[in-house]
């Protein structure tokens, strides 16, 4: 693929992911805040005791094939049909499953309730397993457009349907519900925007070619959702589904920011980089540049979501809440590492090095739950801070990684980022000097974004650096000036 057109398809998914997920985020905020305020951090918390389920099924069920069809150089009808009929039968078999071990899950809980919720919540990756040959296409073909269209009817439906159920009292009934829905549109959605089409052959010779790949996937993915949602099972086993909620609705508020970036990159770094591996130079000048536009993006953005967490949640979802302020704005400082970590794991990806990534991953995940369970006596506050310093602490070993695989130095590396975490620290305390004289607290709300907003992007504009010019370049003449 020539250079300017991978240039101008790598701009347009970005400008296409910002969009995605900046429309998706602001559907999640709007509708969010209604559901927040209409239920209880109970509610929240009987619907999170059961993400690390859902989440593992729909990994198993995925078993990496989404990438790995991704990173095969030739790709035909068969490795797609393959694909989608093992995804099927897989989800169908794991549905069965845990359709059966819903009482188990329900008595480790101690919470009779969970037993249809769970039966219900469950048919969300059942779903999921029938678009996700679809979804592959979707990715592999870099049509992130389609994808962002995908996500507007089902983020509209879903949450209006979510609020009238919340309104009519199905309390948690009404978390579950919404789910399913928007699992069910969009892949509809996906369905509707490929091309391709399954048929009835069950040959599923095509995925011994692919299962090296996949497989090391599947194992990554699974450790890195136990990584992802431990929290969760284990807050629900000593504590009460009240802490559950409180630390699920403030891990949301920071995964809608992280992911608003770490989405973004990740619908075009993974093929892209992919379609560059066989020049080191390029790759690494595309790696670098990456990285800058998440370090310009990241840090402004999660910091300063720690900074207005106090006011935001006050205004926005009440009183009730506010014991979740000190959980997110710690899950907010590993927040901003996220998405580098997130464009870290692509480029291993990319290389098709997944057993790399496999290790990594299973390593800071063994980590993590040794972690908690010998801290978790000192209370869910500490925890949670051990549990995102190591996150951020293990990114030196995704950079060192990185240096292994192109040739970018951990030095450098740190010199790319600084820039961006170092400005955004100091505009954060800035702002949060300037504004405590103010007590009302939507005018300390406005005054800390606006503040914040101005310093960072004056700083930025006065010491020079090339990525701010690229993006407004970009914005303004549809394209991204050359380096």
């Amino acid at each position: 693929m020539p250079e300017q057109s991978l240039k101008e398809k790598t701009a347009k998914g970005l400008l296409w992911g910002g969009v995605s997920n900046g429309v998706q985020q602001l559907l999640n905020l709007i509708f969010g805040i209604f559901l927040a305020r209409l239920l209880t951090p109970a509610d929240y918390g009987m619907v999170g005791m059961l993400t690390i389920f859902t989440a593992i099924a729909g990994t198993l069920q995925e078993s990496g094939f989404t990438v790995a069809l991704a990173n095969k150089k030739n790709i035909s009808h068969q490795d797609y049909n393959a694909v989608f009929w093992f995804s099927t039968l897989m989800g169908l078999s794991l549905y069965t499953i845990l359709f059966f071990s819903a009482p188990l899950i329900a008595n480790y809980y101690r919470q009779p309730d969970l037993v249809p919720l769970a039966r219900l919540t469950f048919l969300g990756f059942l779903i999921s397993s029938t678009a996700t040959a679809h979804n592959a296409y979707l990715f592999r073909n870099l049509m992130v457009k389609q994808k962002a269209i995908s996500q507007l009817p089902a983020l509209l439906l879903s949450g209006t349907i979510g609020i009238i159920m919340a309104l009519n009292g199905m309390s948690y009934w009404g978390i579950a519900i919404q789910s399913l829905i928007y699992i069910a549109i969009i892949n509809l959605s996906f369905w509707y925007f490929s091309p391709w089409r399954p048929t009835f052959q069950f040959n599923f010779s095509p995925l011994k070619e692919m299962f090296g790949f996949s497989s090391q996937m599947l194992l990554t993915n699974i450790f890195l959702q136990i990584n992802n949602n431990i929290f969760s099972a284990i807050i629900g086993r000593l504590f009460t589904p009240k802490e559950v909620g409180l630390y699920t609705q403030a891990n949301k508020w920071n995964i809608m920011g992280s992911s608003f970036i770490g989405g973004m990159i990740s619908s075009v770094a993974q093929p892209v980089l992919s379609q560059l591996s066989e020049s080191q130079n390029r790759q690494q000048s595309a790696f670098r540049k990456m990285l800058r536009f998440t370090a310009y993006l990241s840090f402004p953005a999660m910091f300063g979501l720690a900074l207005i967490a106090p006011e935001f949640i006050y205004l926005t979802i009440q009183d009730k809440w506010m014991p979740c302020v000190p959980i997110l704005q710690i899950l907010c400082i590993w927040g901003a590492f996220l998405p580098i970590t997130t464009l870290c794991s692509n480029l291993i990806i990319s290389k098709g090095k997944s057993n790399i990534y496999m290790w990594n991953t299973i390593g800071i995940s063994i980590m993590q739950i040794i972690a908690i369970v010998l801290i978790h006596q000192w209370g869910i506050h500490m925890m949670i801070a051990i549990y995102s310093s190591l996150n951020i602490i293990w990114l030196f070993i995704w950079l060192y990684l990185i240096n292994k695989e192109i040739g970018l130095t951990v030095l450098n590396a740190i010199k790319d980022i600084t820039p961006f975490v170092s400005t955004a620290a100091l505009s954060i305390l800035l702002s949060y000097l300037i504004t405590l004289p103010i007590k009302i607290p939507i005018f300390v709300l406005l005054t800390k974004i606006v503040t914040t907003a101005i310093l960072y992007l004056g700083t930025m504009q006065i010491i020079g650096l090339q990525i701010q010019k690229e993006i407004f370049n970009y914005l303004v003449k549809h394209k991204i000036t050359e380096q």
